[in-house]
């Protein structure tokens, strides 16, 4: 009788748990046996290994062989535990040394010819396998750049069976050739998932995209979009269709700073779950920008599928932009899926197979046309939409999710003095990004030491107490609160958006020119001061 042990990793959503692949070998008729709680593509396993193994040079062991993946009461799903299986067999056949293996972490799916394929989630599965207290991982040589991202951890890449063997027993390790350089390489199919990056409008690099100086005029638009960016504040965009909504949009991810190194990782693990992880590039460093079409169901914003939820809009878009053009259009379900994120960063996903806790801080943009025809607010552009229909159009995006918006900005068609001149161009991205950074700096010194890193995080109780604005300033802000014009939760986001101005333009405190221009920001009408966040108010 031989028994053998390796490790393997099974993900639940972006995280982690340890799982022990036990083989048992016994004498009796010749059988493979597979256990505890493994999906059908796992099941499936038994016949790749048997190949993997026996076209790898090893024998496969003629007796009644049981293969047992513990925790019995945490579902496996997924080939990339054939690696580990494949192993325990060999250790348990004595082909290679059991304690050679016993603390090893396993992960990647065998081909018939016991080549090692790459398999998604490597990143989180590497994180929780440093967690539990793992050193030594083995993974598929195209993931390994991807593996070696967590600190701590030896990361032996191999392209087969028969190079593990080798490196396992200390025999000379045969050369496995590459892919001719051009050709298409097969290996990479299963990192990436069809169709995973292209319904979700996803951008992974948008620092080299579009520049702000390309959009004419919309002073405030623009205003609220560097806002938007240094304080992490939600955005809505309305106005008729042509005035330049998605464009600002589409340039907000390179008005945000950098990811830091944590943040790249949770985007990294995200996008590696997800299966759109580009080969090759192992960190994701930018900011992702996600624009999902107006016909996402639910689930494919917030998380869903068959089985485990798997990430959705939310979350791919994680540290990142979440642009939703055309929000009316969308589901009023779907819209409403949204507002339990957008107040607590994450998205728990509750499904018969199980529950699933994925992350989802993202700055959110909405942009709205003001009618179905989008001419409403155009004097005379012919709107033929009766008041009714506009009502309705108007009403599908509810009060709940609105208020959590923090900033509200019509934007109005561009005149064409802007649009072909020189002067109604803006400052490029360049210079608004080095604002944003420096406001951000001075909120991240205030908040240190709090669990908090942008304006917009801070509870409402901790600014009104612990950072109290200038006297005075919140004069107008009570008396909107008073008229019904903002709610409790609303007054809290003006201090947010007031904090945001103030850090934007250098100051310690918010001034009641920072509050108004905040009131401004949210309601919509005007209050008389310049639509600029250095203007006024020293």
């Amino acid at each position: 009788m031989g028994f053998a042990r390796a490790c393997s990793v099974a993900l639940v959503g972006v995280e982690g748990v340890v799982v022990e692949v036990q083989a048992d070998l016994e004498p009796g008729v010749a059988a493979f046996t597979l256990v505890g709680l493994p999906d059908k593509s796992l099941v499936e396993s038994r016949d790749r290994v048997r190949a993997a193994v026996v076209n790898s040079g090893a024998e496969w062991p003629q007796k009644k062989l049981t293969v047992g993946l513990s925790p019995a009461s945490v579902p496996k799903s997924g080939s990339g535990f054939d690696l580990a299986v494949a192993c325990a067999v060999l250790g348990a056949a004595e082909r290679i040394d059991p304690k050679d293996i016993a603390d090893l972490v396993l992960i990647g799916e065998l081909g018939l010819d016991g080549r090692v394929r790459p398999v998604r989630g490597v990143l989180p599965a590497v994180l929780a396998a440093a967690e539990a207290g793992y050193r030594q991982v083995v993974v598929p040589e195209q993931t390994a750049g991807e593996a070696s991202l967590v600190p701590g951890v030896s990361v032996l890449g191999v392209r087969s069976l028969r190079q593990l063997i080798a490196v396992l027993t200390n025999e000379p390790v045969p050369e496995e050739e590459p892919a001719p350089e051009g050709s298409p390489d097969a290996m990479l199919a299963g990192l990436m998932v069809p169709g995973a990056g292209v319904g979700t409008g996803l951008a992974l690099e948008p620092v080299d995209g579009p520049d702000l100086a390309d959009v004419a005029g919309q002073r405030k638009a623009r205003t609220a979009l560097e806002v938007a960016a240094a304080g992490g504040h939600h955005l809505l965009l309305h106005g008729p269709p042509g005035a330049g909504k998605t464009m600002l949009a589409e340039r907000l991810p390179g008005v945000l700073p950098p990811l830091t190194r944590r943040e790249s990782l949770e985007v990294t693990a995200v996008h590696s779950v997800a299966g759109i992880l580009p080969p090759g590039e192992p960190l994701v460093r930018t900011p992702p920008y996600c624009a999902p079409h107006h016909s996402a169901t639910m689930q494919s914003l917030v998380g869903g599928g068959n089985g485990l939820p798997r990430p959705g809009a939310v979350s791919l878009a994680h540290r990142g932009v979440l642009f939703l053009d055309e929000t009316p259009e969308f589901s009023g379900k779907a819209l409403d899926a949204l507002r339990q994120p957008l107040e607590s960063g994450h998205v728990v996903v509750a499904r018969s197979a199980g529950v699933v806790r994925l992350p989802a801080r993202f700055l959110m943009v909405l942009a709205a046309n003001p009618c179905p025809c989008g001419r409403h607010t155009l004097h005379g552009a012919g709107c033929e939409c009766p008041p009714s229909a506009i009502r309705r159009y108007q009403a599908r995006l509810s009060g709940p999710l609105l208020d959590r918006v923090d900033l509200r900005v019509g934007v109005e068609p561009v005149d064409r003095g802007d649009l072909l001149g020189q002067g109604g161009r803006g400052e490029p991205t360049a210079a608004v990004a080095a604002r944003v950074r420096a406001a951000r700096e001075r909120t991240a010194a205030r908040l240190q030491g709090t669990p908090w890193t942008v304006n917009s995080e801070v509870p409402g109780h901790e600014l009104r107490t612990r950072w109290p604005v200038a006297a005075g300033a919140l004069a107008a802000a009570e008396r909107d609160m008073e008229r019904g014009l903002l709610t409790a939760r609303g007054l809290d986001r003006v201090l947010r958006v007031a904090w945001t101005i103030a850090d934007l333009a250098g100051r310690d405190r918010p001034q009641e020119y920072d509050v108004d221009l905040a009131l401004e920001l949210r309601t919509g009408i005007s209050r008389g001061v310049p639509t600029a966040v250095g203007g006024g108010g020293q």
